[in-house]
């Protein structure tokens, strides 16, 4: 059985295809570019950050990775991120996108039928007995996603929405830190301790199967766009994590719209401490905090 996604290379019309590897950083930065331009999701990514995406321990570009190149362009690229837990369902998540002057030639059903065979392969060789499923992701206005994934075989499963608040000082709220809390600064002493406060805290989310402590660098505290300013956590009175607020502020963004903006990233409570007001006491800090900051 073919173990990769590069297998099955077997559409004449399809461009060349080998796996990514860090030094693709540019070219895939300039493939998602043109796709921002052209699908206009508000998600910006400059070279640091998809080198940061490359270079996830858990990714193996040589196996789950594949790009498309015409002319030495990157014309699309897919990955494949493989779950390590699993609670009810296989879930296999899905990266990709193609290139908005390269669409309508079949590219986007290729590459499902990649990532499909590719999700299929690991199921089988892992001996999963939970049913699997493969996960594409896009924002509602991309009619052409919609049509493609409805095409391959995909229905709606999750809804999320994205929500903004400005930062007019006659707009945010105040609110108390509930009794028995106390706000402090985030700190890297405090990284473990809010690992383990977000699993607690999401352990009956869908698709949630924990966050170790390797994903948690990539992805949390670690990663190049957080910011321990933006960022606090509320302490009860055995010094342990109640609650906590993770924040990211993200260059590309700022550099595309002229906007300086902060991202909410993670935001959680312990079960004990839910109910009092404990994340709305964070949410404010933030806030006041991001005006001060410009």
């Amino acid at each position: 059985m073919d173990d990769h996604l590069l297998s099955g290379h077997d559409n004449p019309h399809t461009p060349p295809a080998r796996p990514l590897t860090p030094a693709d950083a540019p070219a895939l930065t300039a493939l998602r570019a043109a796709v921002e331009r052209a699908d206009r999701s508000g998600t910006h990514f400059d070279e640091t950050d998809i080198r940061s995406e490359l270079a996830d321990p858990k990714l193996d570009l040589a196996a789950d990775s594949v790009g498309l190149w015409r002319n030495g362009q990157l014309t699309a690229y897919a990955a494949l991120y493989q779950p390590e837990r699993v609670r009810d369902v296989v879930r296999f998540e899905a990266a990709a996108a193609v290139h908005p002057a390269h669409r309508r030639q079949g590219l986007g059903g290729e590459l499902v039928r990649r990532l499909r065979h590719r999700a299929r392969a690991v199921h089988a060789e892992r001996g999963h007995t939970a049913p699997g499923e493969l996960l594409l992701t896009g924002v509602a206005t991309n009619t052409g996603l919609a049509a493609l994934a409805h095409r391959t075989g995909f229905t709606p499963r999750r809804h999320w929405a994205g929500m903004t608040h400005d930062l007019h000082p006659d707009r945010i709220p105040r609110a108390a830190v509930p009794e028995g809390l106390r706000p402090v600064p985030y700190t890297p002493d405090h990284e473990e301790a809010t690992r383990l406060a977000h699993n607690e805290a999401f352990a009956d989310h869908w698709d949630f199967t924990g966050t170790d402590t390797e994903d948690w660098r990539a992805w949390g505290p670690g990663g190049p766009s957080f910011r321990a300013g933006l960022s606090g956590l509320l302490l009860d009175s055995g010094d342990r994590v109640a609650a906590y607020l993770l924040t990211d502020a993200y260059a590309a963004d700022a550099a595309a719209t002229g906007v300086r903006s902060c991202t909410l990233a993670f935001l959680g409570t312990r079960r004990a401490h839910r109910g009092r007001g404990a994340a709305r006491a964070l949410l404010a800090r933030t806030l006041h905090r991001a005006r001060e900051l410009g």
